[in-house]
């Protein structure tokens, strides 16, 4: 509760000397004002956000769209603080300018509730959403003029259900919010060299002057809007001072909140609870077998599941409980926002384990099958019908492989000693393996061909666990556990380490595009034998590989997961001949869509480079691979490479 005395005190002038020193030496300055207010400012900046709040207005939302930037201010409009506020503002932009040689101050405030237009469809009357409005103030005889131009095409396109933004740019003689005084006039702002700009926005965000916000839309123009300041900020740092950022990014916010640190560890925890995988996995494959062998291939085999060691139903509640709406910073809260949403359709799945409830949660995780995609899986089925020539009688038992693997960890630990991973041969897992917690664990029974054992290292090791010990030494937790939807991303980035190694064989190939056209006959309602015999009699594969792609794909009750191999290839291969670099991708489990995002994290200085990098990676041949994707080589021809 702010007292009436607080609300009236003004910033003494020591105060005002205090946190210009510390800005002087790049301190990170968070203070709280008179009144209610907030002063952040990351490291000096050549700018600052403005948003004060007219005490006759309940104004809600608008507040968000400054608190993510790098350097803010927030306080409230009535006279006694806008006392202590305007000399604070102008020593702030002096020491910045100082520095600089140039400062922008930049307020924000939202148009009256009455301006948002209310539309009706000229032929049926019926209602229609209002666009996103914006009015760019700016002095009159201002000369940054290319920032403006910069805020303006970078509002343009912001939409909102669809519809793009329209802006206005404005000169006045004095800029504010209406009813407030501007913080500076335009001669004390010229002898300071500070430029001054309004953004005055429609708030189409909520719902009426004392209503709250429509939080979706509340959220997608934060997002745009934020990403929109910082490119005019960049725009005015490279044509106004002296400081040459790399990036519009690199001018976001260092310094995290601390809620944004909570957040993340409570999402974590959330996560490392949730291994679907495991839990979706047969306990029972090998006597699954045997029985659908007896039966001559005509019944249905039963699975049985791990006991669940979570109750899903108290672990919803601690995801739903995780206040993901408190984040400031707009890119960390969609992050979060993705992530949380995507945990709780997993804790579904668990509940839904053996029960036909399954299938439709594992379309709304992993999605399902497209035309191309499939018409993919056909092709590689037609053009990979021989076997590998000269493919080796050789095969490599699960200790042995084991073995192997734990060498090639202990060289990642030699390089980083916080890659603890352990090699792990599992009972409970009768063949195949995979990666859980930190570990990789493979089925007792579990036989590889030699010519396979570098290259699933490179996927298992080199890639899975590689980007899990890469994203535990974030800042960022969740790097670890796995953004949402990172599968298709990192699966397909672990068959892309196959391909680099030299050994993606034609069986290989075959088998993910099985595992497409697999997913695709139970999304069209094939049961099990049915998909069986498909793989059987129309592709010609050997009984027990056709078995254990069928189980796979029909655990749980339908885990349309097994398509992401080959979509997850394809979008990495997208990726590359868009140019796309790969370190970025290894920073953690992240998906395609992150990759701007990781990279935005990165200049600004919240996320470090990874400590390591694929030991696959210095093989030879291994950027002539690369260049021939950049250069238009398809999935098809990998195999001849």
């Amino acid at each position: 509760m702010i007292t009436k005395d607080e609300a009236h005190a003004e910033i003494a002038t020591e105060k005002i000397d205090e946190i210009c020193q510390q800005l002087a030496t790049d301190c990170q300055v968070r203070r709280k004002l008179p009144g209610g207010g907030l002063l952040h400012v990351d490291r000096l900046m050549p700018f600052l956000c403005v948003y004060r709040r007219n005490p006759a207005r309940k104004d809600a939302g608008t507040r968000l769209f400054v608190t993510g930037e790098a350097a803010f201010l927030t306080a409230p409009g009535d006279a006694p603080v806008r006392r202590g506020i305007r000399p604070l503002v102008r020593r702030i932009a002096e020491t910045a300018s100082a520095r600089f040689g140039a400062f922008l101050l930049l307020e924000i405030w939202s148009a009256p509730d009455e301006d948002v237009p209310r539309r009706l469809n000229e032929k049926t009357r019926e209602p229609m959403p209002p666009p996103p409005e914006f009015r760019i103030l700016e002095l009159k005889h201002s000369l940054v003029g290319d920032t403006v131009n910069t805020l303006r095409f970078a509002l343009e396109r912001i939409k909102s259900q669809q519809i793009s933004a329209g802006v206005q740019v404005v000169a006045r003689n004095s800029i504010g919010p209406p009813g407030l005084q501007s913080l500076l006039t335009a001669s004390d702002a010229e002898s300071i060299s500070c430029c001054v700009l309004g953004l005055e926005i429609v708030p189409i965000y909520r719902q009426g002057e004392d209503g709250e916000p429509f939080p979706t839309i509340l959220r997608q123009m934060h997002r745009g809007v934020s990403r929109a300041l910082k490119k005019a900020f960049l725009t005015f740092s490279l044509s106004h001072t002296n400081t040459r950022p790399q990036h519009f990014w690199a001018l976001g916010r260092r310094k995290i909140e601390l809620r944004a640190w909570k957040t993340d560890r409570e999402l974590a925890d959330v996560s490392s609870k949730t291994d679907l995988l495991l839990q979706v996995t047969p306990i029972n494959a090998e006597s699954a077998w045997h029985e659908f062998e007896e039966s001559d291939f005509q019944c249905r085999p039963i699975f049985q599941y791990r006991p669940l060691s979570i109750d899903p139903l108290l672990l919803k509640r601690q995801v739903n409980l995780i206040q993901t709406e408190q984040i400031a910073d707009a890119t960390l809260a969609a992050v979060f926002r993705q992530t949380q949403s995507e945990l709780d359709r997993q804790i579904t799945m668990l509940s839904d384990i053996g029960t036909r409830r399954f299938l439709p949660g594992s379309m709304q995780v992993f999605g399902g099958v497209d035309a191309s995609l499939l018409g993919l899986a056909y092709r590689l089925m037609e053009q990979q019908k021989l076997p590998d020539e000269g493919q080796p009688e050789e095969r490599v038992g699960a200790n042995d492989f084991a073995r192997r693997a734990a060498a090639e960890v202990e060289a990642y630990r030699h390089q980083f000693p916080n890659f603890t991973a352990q090699v792990l041969v599992r009972d409970d897992i009768f063949s195949g393996m995979l990666c859980s917690g930190g570990n990789l664990l493979i089925g007792r029974e579990t036989s590889i061909a030699a010519d396979r054992v570098g290259p699933l290292i490179a996927h298992e090791v080199g890639t899975h666990l590689l980007t899990y010990y890469n994203g535990l030494a974030q800042p960022l937790r969740l790097l670890s556990t796995g953004l949402a939807g990172y599968d298709g991303l990192q699966e397909g980035l672990a068959v892309l380490s196959e391909y680099l190694v030299g050994r993606l064989t034609r069986g290989r190939l075959r088998l993910l595009a099985a595992r497409v056209i697999a997913v695709h006959a139970l999304l069209k309602g094939a049961e099990f034998i049915e998909t069986y015999r498909i793989l059987v009699d129309d592709h010609q594969f050997e009984q027990r590989t056709a078995f254990t792609v069928t189980l796979r794909v029909y655990r749980g009750g339908g885990l349309t997961k097994d398509a992401i191999y080959l979509r997850g290839l394809v979008e990495i291969v997208e990726y590359l001949r868009r140019g796309g670099p790969l370190e970025p991708l290894f920073v953690g489990k992240i998906a395609a869509d992150h990759v701007p995002i990781i990279r935005e994290l990165l200049q600004r200085e919240v996320l470090r480079p990874p400590p390591l990098t694929p030991r696959y990676m210095h093989s030879e041949n291994v950027e002539h691979r690369i260049v021939r994707i950049r250069e238009g080589m398809g999935i098809l021809d990998m195999v001849r490479d």
